[in-house]
């Protein structure tokens, strides 16, 4: 079964993603996926090939930041770059700083919202902005706010002459009919809830000092990241292997390996402008949850269970403009799909965060 039955892509479309794949064998260990999610494309290369200063990635610790570093540590070792990545988080996650550092990152512990220790921080041209906060936004929107949209503030002062790399969120788009394939990057924006609304306030705050002060920067727009221990696909796998309810108030999602969308930010280096830059970052299909939980029941032969309904509309956004800069994805949905149920049938590790994208009224 292709992947082109999940989603209202074209046959030539899923064609072209399949044929870029990085492996018909899915990864066995966390040591092996890790290895696979930092592999460096040839757009990444390309980008850190015309480094001028180190690269410093900001709130690396987080669920992409690790892979992505060490991506960016595998590219200018191929390089032969003599320029070094320098992981800056708060880091605390056991172990989080150690496997970044036996990686090559060069790690510093840093509370960011501290003005002091922010201007500590090695001076660099390239930064990736990854610092943000989304579940524990109910009851804590205080810091919420203070995180994704007062921090962005000071990291636009402290690098002003860098180029940054931005990550925020398709969660910055209305819900849109599931049928127009996914809003643009000039779509009008309208968030549900505080944390998408502070989202956008973190992109107003970028977008008013490139305008203002020429800031050069490039806003990752993404939804959603997934690999085998976390993401969408993940959540509705791990619900069909145990027998769970599969919900559908959320009919339609887009997701994206995380390796390719680690990829296409740093590649975004290149891009950075004033104004800004914007790109959706995902993959091309328009998936349905229902039509996923099939096929991974399919796999774990099991009939999935569902609850709900689909609603007309999801949140979703639309990638060509990344597909027309990058190429399709090298890690194709149903790929990702065989890896995953794979992954789950053999107990593989999980990071135990679901990603609650079945969520409607913007409440995390």
């Amino acid at each position: 079964m292709s992947a082109a039955s999940l989603a209202s892509s074209s046959e030539e479309q899923t064609a072209s993603s399949s044929e870029e794949q990085t492996a018909t064998t899915g990864p066995r260990s966390e040591e092996e996926l890790d290895l696979l999610l930092s592999e460096p494309s040839a757009s990444a290369l390309a980008a850190l090939e015309r480094l001028d200063s180190d690269v410093v990635i900001l709130g690396v610790s987080g669920k992409m930041g690790p892979t992505l570093a060490r991506m960016a540590v595998r590219a200018l070792d191929e390089l032969n770059s003599p320029h070094r990545v320098y992981g800056v988080a708060r880091f605390s996650q056991p172990g989080t700083r150690d496997q970044l550092e036996a990686w090559g990152v060069q790690t510093i512990t840093c509370d960011l919202l501290d003005r002091s220790q922010l201007a500590s921080l090695p001076d660099s041209g390239s930064v990736i902005y990854m610092a943000g906060q989304k579940f524990g936004t109910t009851g804590s929107q205080h810091m919420t706010w203070g995180i994704n949209t007062y921090l962005p503030a000071l990291i636009c002062e402290r690098y002003l002459n860098a180029r940054i790399v931005a990550f925020s969120t398709g969660n910055v788009y209305p819900l849109a009919p599931v049928v127009a394939g996914g809003p643009l990057e000039d779509a009008p924006l309208d968030p549900v809830g505080e944390y998408a609304m502070s989202c956008l306030g973190r992109e107003r705050i970028f977008d008013y000092f490139s305008r203002r002060h020429g800031l050069r920067c490039a806003i990752v727009r993404l939804n959603y990241a997934v690999e085998m221990r976390y993401g969408v696909l993940v959540d509705i796998a791990r619900q069909v292997h145990a027998g769970e309810p599969v919900t559908l108030d959320m009919g339609a999602a887009n997701v994206i390996w995380q390796g390719d969308a680690n990829a296409q930010a740093i590649a975004l280096l290149d891009h950075c402008a004033a104004p800004p830059f914007v790109l959706n970052v995902t993959g091309p299909e328009t998936v349905s949850v229902r039509r996923v939980a099939q096929i991974l029941g399919g796999m774990f032969g099991k009939e999935p269970r569902f609850s709900g309904k689909e609603a007309p509309t999801a949140l979703l956004n639309n990638a060509a403009k990344a597909a027309q800069l990058f190429g399709y994805p090298r890690v194709s949905l149903h790929q990702m799909l065989q890896w995953i149920a794979d992954w789950v049938q053999n107990d593989g590790a999980s990071l135990d965060k679901p990603t609650h994208f079945e969520t409607r009224d913007g409440s995390f």
